[in-house]
């Protein structure tokens, strides 16, 4: 059912809330084509998997993501 991979991103990749929203045109998805928007936080724990398509997004090794903005 899900073609899962994972996304390196760059913490600058990130919105102000340390996530991003799946699906993703780093991903090379298509809003109109895939499933309905959400928000996965990667800044907690460095990763996070939707849970409707199973795309991991990860920071990339070394990336930091600065926290108190």
């Amino acid at each position: 059912m899900s073609t899962s991979s994972t996304i390196e991103l760059a913490a600058k990749d990130l919105n102000p809330q340390g996530g991003v929203f799946c699906p993703s045109p780093k991903a090379d998805m298509k809003l109109w084509n895939s499933h309905p928007r959400v928000f996965l936080d990667v800044a907690r724990t460095g990763q996070a998997r939707c849970p409707y398509c199973g795309t991991v997004y990860a920071l990339k090794a070394g990336e930091v993501v600065a926290h108190g903005h």
